[in-house]
């Protein structure tokens, strides 16, 4: 499954990985503020890692990502500002500004795990994120 990552890029997905467990341990301790941003800074070594620096500083420095990312570090800041909710809800909408092309890759992806598949299939076709099949075909 992994075989195409390296093994720095394995630990980039581990810290990812860690660091999406801390913001969802942070969510479910009705708003952590120290798990909350071990979680983003977990996230961000994790994507650092994964990518390199020089492309995750190309990444977020795009133009057209310039709102996602304010969003992303404002929200950040709140957080570390003894604001969690506000900081929370700011920051999860610069993630969907900046990682909203993603959320069909992803989608698709999780329509294949084993158990919960065939579940989270019929939730994308609902909402409309997967891949249409048959639509705009050039033939």
């Amino acid at each position: 499954m992994s075989m195409w990552l390296s093994d720095s890029q394995k630990i980039g997905v581990a810290f990812c990985s860690g660091g999406g467990f801390f913001l969802v341990g942070g969510v479910l301790l009705f708003f952590d503020r120290a798990m909350l941003a071990m979680g983003n800074i977990l996230f961000l070594i994790g994507l650092t890692i994964i990518i390199g620096p020089q492309k995750t500083l190309l990444f977020f420095a795009r133009k057209q990502k310039a709102k996602g990312t304010a969003a992303f570090f404002a929200g950040l800041t709140l957080i570390l500002m003894r604001w969690p909710l506000i900081g929370f809800l700011v920051e999860l909408y610069g993630i969907f500004i900046l990682f909203g092309d993603f959320l069909g890759t992803i989608a698709g992806f999780a329509t294949n795990i084993p158990v919960v598949g065939p579940y989270i299939a019929i939730a994308v076709e609902k909402i409309g994120l997967g891949a249409r099949r048959n639509a705009e075909l050039p033939v």
